[in-house]
């Protein structure tokens, strides 16, 4: 029987990178998306392609939207594991930050994603085994200046992890978050050179990391072969933060 995925946010660098490691383990996709039309055609066509036998299918979603869960919810039929890689940045000072802004931040990291996980949630516990992965972030620990709210909803994120974690284990669903580092990714976009260049000095490593090692270590825990893993924060940033 077909297995199927629900990944929110497969337009981005590191959505879509996941929906291709997923698929790569025979996972038919439901891959959401609300802007990048062009970015999530072009993946359906390749992965339709490349996994001729898996079913792919698009949800178009504003998580902004008080309707998006119950949008997004109510197109899945049936359903064993959930990335939630949806997102958006936010660089400003706490002072210069709007209530539109905050609000905004809230739904599309916090609010939609777990008011859809609860809709789903029925559907997740007719498997023995189900997977609910978050993409969190290294500020959601470390806390990141300039960051401010951003790092609060990812803090968020960690928290709703740790706790679901306990309250869904007895009906099989592992529940983890993956807290990237710096990943090379649009996101950083913003940065010039130097401010890059200080940036990859303090990370031990010494270089960003790719979409495609956050997409591995996704796949690792909705592989089977991590099913002792539940509640945890993994950690993936060059030994940025310990």
């Amino acid at each position: 029987m077909k297995k199927f995925a629900l990944v929110l946010g497969a337009s981005g660098a590191i959505g879509s990178a996941v929906c291709r490691g997923l698929a790569e383990n025979g996972w038919s996709l439901y891959m959401h998306y609300n802007h990048h039309t062009d970015v999530i055609q072009n993946l359906i066509k390749e992965l339709s392609q490349t996994y001729p036998e898996q079913e792919f299918m698009t949800i178009h979603a504003d998580l902004t939207a008080d309707s998006a869960a119950t949008t997004i919810a109510q197109s899945v039929f049936s359903i064993e594991a959930i990335v939630v890689a949806s997102g958006q940045a936010l660089y400003k000072l706490v002072e210069d930050t709007t209530v539109e802004e905050m609000t905004a931040l809230w739904k599309v990291h916090v609010q939609t994603p777990i008011q859809m996980i609860a809709l789903l949630a029925p559907k997740l516990r007719q498997h023995p085994v189900s997977y609910i992965t978050m993409i969190g972030s290294i500020w959601g620990e470390a806390g990141g200046a300039g960051e401010t709210l951003y790092s609060t909803v990812k803090g968020a994120i960690h928290a709703f992890v740790k706790a679901y974690a306990k309250e869904v284990s007895f009906n099989g669903t592992r529940v983890n978050a993956v807290a990237p580092g710096l990943i090379d990714t649009s996101m950083n976009s913003h940065l010039n050179e130097t401010e890059m260049a200080d940036l990859l000095a303090e990370i031990p490593l010494e270089r960003a990391g790719t979409p495609e090692e956050v997409a591995h270590l996704v796949s690792f825990l909705h592989s089977g072969k991590a099913n002792y893993i539940t509640g945890q924060i993994l950690r993936i940033n060059g030994g940025w933060y310990i």
